[in-house]
C-alpha cells in the first residue's frame, strides 16, 4: 500500500489526484486488477467527479454547503459537525479496475479528494491487487 501526502489549501477544497494514482499503479508494475483509493479522514472524502470543468466542482461544494451548512444548528458540540457530514455523504474510498497498467477511468472521470474542514495536511492510501 502506497500512502501519498498533500496539503490542502481551503476549508473547501476538490485537488485532482487521477494522475498521481496513475503514476503509483505504474510504478507498482500492476498489469490488471483493481485500485482502491482511501482516505482515513473523517472530515475528507475520495470521489470519483468529473475532471473538466472547475465550475462543476464549485457547483458540487456549494452543494454540499446547502445540504450540510457549515453554519448549521447541529446537536453536537463538534465545530466541525458539517465536515463529518459531508464526508459521509461522500465516502472515503473509490474502487476502480485497472486495464493494461492503466487506470479504467471513462473520458470525463477523475479521482478527486475532497477536503471539508482545512486547510490541512493529509494523506490518502493507493492499494492495487
Amino acid at each position: 500500500m502506497q500512502t501519498i501526502k498533500l496539503k490542502t489549501r481551503y476549508k473547501s477544497e476538490m485537488i485532482n489526484i487521477t494522475e498521481r494514482v496513475q503514476e503509483e499503479v505504474m510504478k507498482l508494475g500492476i498489469r490488471d486488477g483493481l485500485c482502491t483509493v482511501f482516505s482515513r479522514h473523517t472530515t475528507a472524502s475520495i470521489v470519483f467527479f468529473e475532471n473538466q470543468d472547475p465550475k462543476l466542482q464549485r457547483d458540487f461544494l456549494q452543494t454540499l454547503n446547502k445540504i450540510a451548512p457549515n453554519d448549521g444548528n447541529y446537536t453536537s458540540n463538534d465545530i466541525n459537525a458539517a465536515a463529518h457530514i459531508k464526508s459521509s455523504l461522500c465516502g472515503q474510498r473509490v474502487v476502480l479496475p485497472v486495464k493494461n497498467g492503466q487506470l479504467f477511468l471513462g473520458q470525463w472521470q477523475g479521482i478527486f479528494f475532497c477536503e471539508f474542514d482545512g486547510p490541512r495536511e493529509r494523506e490518502y492510501h493507493i492499494q492495487v491487487i
